[in-house]
């Protein structure tokens, strides 16, 4: 399970987070959102593998962990 942090995520940053039992790690994109942040899912090395339907998507503050800056 990924234990979010305090911080806020600004764009360029990388966060991972899960979903549906499957940890996600992507980059964060500009965007307006107040309460959460866009993640471009394409710099995951198995994303084709993952059943899921976009590459991009948003996360809320409270759901993810910024693991490089």
């Amino acid at each position: 399970m990924i234990q979010p942090d305090d911080r806020i995520a600004t764009p360029g940053q990388i966060v991972t987070f899960e979903r549906n039992d499957i940890t996600f790690k992507g980059r964060v994109i500009p965007s307006q959102c107040q309460q959460s942040v866009i993640v471009d899912l394409t710099i995951m090395e198995n994303l084709d593998e993952i059943d899921f339907e976009y590459d991009r998507t948003v996360v809320a503050h409270t759901n993810y962990r910024i693991i490089e800056e």
